[in-house]
């Protein structure tokens, strides 16, 4: 499989094969107080369990294992507003090979420690794609590292497709799956198992309406970059890529986005009901999910909770 193809399911299986001794098959859980408020059955995938905190590591480790020795003599680079980079410095760390990250200057600060923990060399960049482009591709021609983008990468995409791999293995009847959406990794590596495992189940894409990139390209039918998007989900600011747009766009049901102040709601909801830390990424799913209680009623729904790295010192709550 080459990262400039689109992945398929079984790329996927040969994914999880590969990274399965390396990763946690995190949890499912449920939560009553959850259900009765959105009157469904809610599985939670518990990915704020995951090494690094965040489902990202999943596809960095694919990526990275996939890669020959020769191609990473020189370590590998990304960019990354975080859960990327400290994913990618720690699969590098497993592999025993150097890696550089460019980050954003408002990237928060417990990222940038764990990222500096993993072992990578971090450069800092404007908060946007472009800077973040013209940073990585200065690292890259200096030290000959092998860029691994973000979520444009079928190895990385299959990577992040073994969360739901695993939650339609635990849960297999289930009516729909929530996935939130940045860069769209997550979201079409989902969205190929689900339409394999659960044939017929709907795929929804959820993300900030202040970065709401995703649904306006979804419904227009062309890819519409987002430009400095403010919002407190930072793990959302990112555009699609042509991969993940192309494999949202053949499988996904529809995006859906949700304001800033329903986002600190779930948020605040799943760390007192659930008693589990998650970031504002990761409750973008549910957000929509109470927004829209009267349209899921009775119905069986899976939720990626895509991670828990927050700065404790920066609640919203």
């Amino acid at each position: 499989m080459s990262n400039l193809t689109l992945p398929e399911y079984e790329d996927i299986r040969t994914a999880y094969k590969r990274i399965k001794s390396y990763i946690h098959r995190t949890p499912v859980l449920t939560c009553q107080a959850l259900n009765r408020m959105c009157q469904a059955e809610i599985y939670f995938k518990c990915e704020n369990y995951q090494k690094t905190g965040a489902f990202k590591i999943r596809g960095a480790t694919n990526a990275v294992m996939s890669l020959e020795d020769q191609e990473v003599q020189y370590g590998i680079a990304t960019h990354s507003s975080g859960n990327h980079a400290a994913a990618l410095a720690q699969a590098a760390k497993w592999r025993g090979i150097k890696s550089f990250v460019v980050m954003p200057e408002n990237t928060s600060r417990i990222k940038i420690e764990a990222v500096r923990g993993y072992g990578a060399e971090i450069s800092f960049c404007k908060p946007s794609l472009k800077a973040r482009e013209e940073g990585l591709n200065e690292v890259v021609r200096d030290t000959g590292a092998v860029f691994i983008h973000p979520y444009n990468d079928a190895r990385i995409i299959a990577g992040q497709g073994t969360a739901a791999l695993e939650l339609t293995e635990e849960v297999p009847d289930l009516d729909a799956v929530l996935a939130p959406v940045g860069g769209g990794g997550l979201l079409s590596g989902t969205s190929i198992v689900v339409s394999h495992m659960i044939p017929g189940a709907c795929i929804y894409g959820i993300e900030p309406e202040n970065a709401d990139d995703a649904r306006r390209s979804f419904h227009s039918g062309k890819l519409i970059p987002v430009k400095n998007p403010d919002t407190i989900a930072d793990g959302l600011r990112t555009s699609l890529g042509n991969l993940t747009f192309a494999l949202i766009k053949n499988y996904v049901t529809d995006i859906i986005s949700v304001r800033e102040q329903k986002i600190i709601f779930a948020m605040r909801h799943i760390w007192e009901r659930m008693k589990i830390v998650v970031e504002p990424s990761a409750a973008v799913p549910v957000a929509a999910l109470i927004s829209r209680r009267s349209e899921i009623s009775g119905r069986r729904i899976g939720v990626i909770l895509s991670g828990g790295n927050v700065d404790l010192k920066s609640l919203p709550f």
